[in-house]
């Protein structure tokens, strides 16, 4: 007999990031191909009307059922912990979105490329977005406690994961021996190129617009949090 505590939430929420996975990395997998049939600037909108209505979907759904199923552990209301928590997502955020530095190229105004970066935060990983959701996860689940929250923090870390061989694949086949002598100087692991040597600190690289839009972007979400959750609560998904 199923536990009464493993709501059907669980499964839809397993299956909602699946489908994202399949979508956002095999529409990074076609790219080439793609790009060719239609253009990189028309692909770029292809792969956001399908990755950002998706991601919105799973953003609505996770918050109106954080709640579900067991609650392992209670930490509200402890000392410190809610400062923990905003500190660790507001590091998160650092780590997921200047990743992407060209906004102008996102947003499909100048023709979207593929870059090969070393500066910045790719300083400290080579793939930041895959770190900053690891932090985002560990928050999160830090402060709801629940089975549905680990769900979901094992979904979204084994997407990125996944995301790290998927990316270096096709860096590698892109670039060949550039992306290789890339690789050697930079690491996975935050700070292990710059411990071991290989990959020295550059702080005024961190003085980009980028960081400085991170930055409003984390205090207009401190702002708006409890709007956000009271407006996606009353979806009633």
């Amino acid at each position: 007999m199923t536990a009464s505590w493993l709501t059907p939430s669980h499964f839809v929420m397993f299956t909602l990031l699946l489908g994202f996975a399949i979508a956002h990395s095999g529409l990074a997998a076609l790219r080439p191909q793609g790009e060719k049939i239609m253009g990189a600037r028309l692909y770029r909108v292809l792969f956001a009307l399908v990755s950002i209505p998706f991601a919105t979907v799973l953003i609505i759904y996770f918050i109106g059922h954080r709640y579900d199923g067991l609650r392992l552990w209670n930490l509200q209301g402890s000392p410190g912990i809610e400062a923990i928590v905003w500190s660790l997502s507001a590091l998160s955020f650092f780590f997921l979105y200047p990743a992407t530095f060209n906004l102008l190229e996102i947003a499909a105004v100048q023709k979207p490329q593929v870059h090969l970066y070393e500066s910045g935060i790719i300083r400290i990983t080579r793939h930041p977005q895959m770190v900053g959701q690891v932090i985002w996860c560990i928050a999160h689940t830090l402060w709801v406690g629940t089975t549905f929250m680990l769900v979901t923090s094992a979904g979204l870390i084994l997407h990125h994961l996944f995301a790290v061989w998927h990316g270096d694949r096709r860096l590698q086949q892109r670039y060949g021996e550039s992306f290789e002598t890339l690789k050697s100087r930079t690491s996975v692991i935050p700070f292990l190129a710059l411990l071991q040597g290989r990959q020295t600190l550059e702080l005024k690289e961190f003085l980009r617009p980028a960081y400085v839009g991170v930055t409003g972007f984390i205090l207009l979400l401190w702002w708006i949090h409890p709007l956000l959750i009271r407006a996606t609560e009353n979806v009633g998904w």
